[in-house]
């Protein structure tokens, strides 16, 4: 049986989280160039969602975080699918991470992370790097609440709140949390010290310190150069558990659709992470199992 996560990401060594799932599932041939990204294939290619979990706890990871990111009510309503198919995809998304869970056949435990992307990734127009998408608190609480019913419903080990680019929709999520019964953690996306939106992050975090729900904070999909202020930020403000998995450090280049630069995300970087208090490391877009590996073993966990 399975140590509980909550316990995992106090005591003991640091926990190794996956990599970007669409950069599994593009590696192994799927177009993802679509509003719903990954979560596409929850209808028309679950088994490759199955696939690319396996892959990444066969690397090391020991935690995977399901392909629900962008999986919406109101997204998959703009395809034409109804409200209980809706909710039978986002569920299984959870169940498809188990699944991967069983056949990768190793002694250590693995844990499935719920993915919960941010409103603006359900407009898939970019704003989710930006925040301030012109609604109350109050409206973001409504959007997030119904799915996160279903995610929480479906078992996981935990509700990732993730992506998060400004306190107004953390402050949302927050309560959208309450009485799930699913601890969770929040990850904001930054730029250096602020969130996306330009908030301090001793002001982002400090949001979370008192929540009970909450028993992780950190950061995801920023540059690595990011991440040792921000866990050291996140460690202090809080006194919990720090989660880290930034981008692969190269660029999008929206006018010719590529990537720039090259990698900066290096395996002698997450140690120091540890060091400042991170718990649960891994990587967000552009990182592989190759480089989870890499995670792995440089934490002393492969």
């Amino acid at each position: 049986m399975n140590t509980d996560l909550a316990t995992a990401l106090t005591e003991g060594p640091p926990l190794v989280l996956d990599g970007g799932l669409s950069n599994q599932l593009a590696s192994a041939g799927h177009d993802l160039s679509d509003e719903l990204w990954s979560a596409r294939l929850l209808a028309e290619a679950p088994e490759a969602i199955t696939e690319a979990h396996l892959a990444y706890y066969t690397a090391g990871a020991d935690v995977a975080i399901t392909a629900s990111y962008q999986a919406t009510f109101e997204g998959f309503a703009g395809r034409g699918i109804d409200r209980a198919e809706a909710a039978r995809l986002l569920a299984s998304s959870v169940e498809l991470a188990r699944e991967a869970a069983r056949r990768a056949g190793v002694s250590r435990p693995l844990w499935v992370a719920a993915s919960a992307g941010p409103y603006g990734a359900m407009l898939a127009d970019g704003s989710e790097y930006r925040g301030r998408y012109g609604l109350t608190r109050a409206e973001l609480e409504r959007f997030h609440r119904p799915r996160l019913e279903v995610l929480a419903e479906a078992g996981p080990d935990i509700l990732a709140l993730e992506t998060i680019p400004d306190t107004d929709e953390a402050e949302a999520l927050l309560r959208a949390v309450r009485g799930l019964g699913v601890p969770a953690w929040l990850s904001y996306s930054v730029d250096g010290g602020r969130t996306r939106a330009g908030q301090p992050l001793e002001e982002a975090f400090a949001l979370a310190a008192d929540a009970e729900e909450i028993i992780a904070v950190g950061v995801n999909c920023c540059a690595p150069e990011d991440v040792p202020r921000a866990v050291e930020t996140a460690a202090r403000v809080t006194g919990k558990p720090v989660i880290a998995y930034p981008n692969s450090g190269e660029t999008w280049n929206a006018q010719a659709r590529a990537w720039d630069d090259t990698p900066t995300l290096a395996s002698s970087q997450p140690p120091t992470w540890s060091a400042a208090g991170a718990r649960l490391i891994g990587g967000c877009c552009r990182v592989g199992p190759e480089t989870i590996t890499g995670i792995a073993r440089a934490l002393g966990r492969v």
